[in-house]
């Protein structure tokens, strides 16, 4: 089979961070872009959308004030978590 070559551009931080884990790992940065690109599309064919975390969020100058406000003034933790956390057991669980 034939390889073909794609052009793509990327930030400056991505192209280092291939570099050093293709050095790191002695694999050619090909190898690790198709290795990359194949399972990014096998889980985009097999998950539901909702499981698939992109590696990046752009949020709205209003929702940036909303998730600064919850980390100013964070809610108490409900009694479900705080059970959760130290390790009881939940209804029907053993």
């Amino acid at each position: 089979m034939a390889d073909t070559q794609i052009s793509a551009h990327i930030s400056e931080a991505t192209k280092q961070m291939v570099e050093r884990y293709a050095e790191a790992h002695g694999v050619k940065k090909g190898h690790l872009v198709e290795t990359a690109l194949l399972h990014h599309l096998q889980a985009l064919r097999e998950l539901p959308a909702d499981i698939v975390i992109p590696p990046s969020i752009v949020v709205t100058a209003r929702s940036f004030d909303a998730v600064e406000e919850v980390v100013k003034k964070p809610r108490r933790p409900t009694k479900a978590l705080r059970d959760l956390m130290a390790g009881k057991p939940i209804d029907g669980e053993p």
